[in-house]
């Protein structure tokens, strides 16, 4: 009897795990239209930037932001789409903070996604939406927006 309820636990964890690793699947299947290359378009004259994704694995998508200002790099970011604690998270690794920082994401369509950090000093939420051949990324929080508007090189 105790190995039919082994069996029978080990069935229903397999088939818990199987699930939710398809529905992580469906998620970052959800997220192919970011890969490429995204030039900034509203930026002040002399500056440019760019954020450049691609993905690393089933469960990963790596990004880099830069901007600059003529040919000096002002500002880099490193940014990740990856899984932890059977979550999707948006990772930010920027110069101004210790840590990288975690921003859960909370909805997702075929074009656009928003995730979440409450906790952060700001920015608490970031949006990306494609519109068309646009790609339209916000950071926003405690009243306070600033939109990044690309488009694919």
């Amino acid at each position: 009897m105790k190995r039919i309820g082994c069996l029978a636990m080990f069935i229903m964890l397999t088939t818990f795990t199987f699930g939710q690793t398809l529905n992580g699947i469906e998620y970052f299947k959800k997220l192919s239209w970011l890969s490429g290359t995204w030039n900034r378009t509203n930026v002040k004259p002399g500056q440019s930037g760019l954020e450049k994704w691609e993905q690393t694995s089933v469960f990963e998508l790596r990004g880099l932001g830069i901007s600059l200002q003529g040919q000096d790099t002002t500002f880099v970011e490193k940014l990740r789409i990856v899984t932890k604690d059977n979550t999707i998270v948006y990772v930010a690794d920027v110069p101004e903070n210790q840590k990288p920082v975690y921003f859960k994401l909370i909805h997702i369509t075929d074009t656009s996604f928003v995730c979440e950090n409450p906790d952060h000093d700001f920015p608490k939420k970031i949006t990306y939406q494609l519109d068309g051949k646009i790609l339209k990324a916000q950071v926003s929080g405690d009243g306070k927006a600033i939109d990044f508007l690309f488009e694919r090189k």
